[in-house]
């Protein structure tokens, strides 16, 4: 029997949503056989530098430079994704590509559209499943906001704006997209409403082949 790969499983979202924490409670609970990523990876030399350009307003890098460090840090771990897939064991992201392309998008730098900022990511495994957490209240409240460079209102709501037309443009290209409202529910209600979607994709039989991200029309 041939052996079935993992599956990779995508949690999007704005910041302050809670998608660290729900990331955090769905590898717990699918175990050993689930690893967890989070984008940016921080602690690769490309990752230090993004850090660094997060915490630090006073650290200059044009815009397209930083677009293409955040890209670069999502190839570095390409090959132990596909690895660790093809093993047989699930991945779970806290953002991935489609985080890259909105908060580069919502910039309106010319030049840098949205086709411009998914470009440097073709080729990198696609998710079996992507659920973007959307809270109706503004997240600017939460504990922490503000602390980073992209942590401002407007821009975030620059962000959501971005995030939606990214999905409605890629259709079919992006069909495991599933929105999670979590507006006003608990960490465990939302963690159950993310396992009734997971668990599912879980099960579903499927050969080794995996499915990369192709050209953006």
């Amino acid at each position: 029997m041939t052996k079935q790969r993992g599956k990779l499983i995508l949690i999007e979202g704005l910041d302050r949503t809670g998608k660290s924490t729900q990331c955090s409670l769905l590898a717990e609970r699918l175990g050993e056989r689930a690893h967890l990523i989070k984008f940016p990876d921080r602690t690769t030399g490309i990752g230090a530098l993004i850090n660094t350009y997060l915490t630090d307003e006073a650290f200059a890098l044009p815009d397209e430079s930083i677009h293409l460090l955040f890209s670069a840090n999502r190839w570095e771990q390409h090959a132990a994704i596909e690895g660790m897939l093809l093993a047989g064991q699930h991945v779970v992201l806290d953002r991935y590509v489609y985080s890259g392309v909105a908060y580069s998008a919502a910039k309106h730098v010319p030049g840098m559209d949205r086709e411009w900022c998914y470009a440097s990511d073709r080729g990198l495994v696609r998710p079996d499943v992507t659920l973007f957490l959307v809270n109706q209240e503004s997240n600017d409240t939460r504990s922490g906001f503000g602390e980073e460079r992209y942590e401002k209102a407007a821009f975030q709501e620059r962000v959501r704006s971005e995030f939606h037309a990214l999905f409605e443009t890629l259709g079919p290209r992006c069909d495991e997209v599933v929105t999670v409202d979590v507006t006003g529910r608990s960490i465990q209600q939302v963690q159950q409403q993310v396992w009734d979607l997971v668990q599912p994709v879980l099960d579903e039989p499927i050969d080794s082949t995996l499915s990369t991200l192709k050209h953006f029309t």
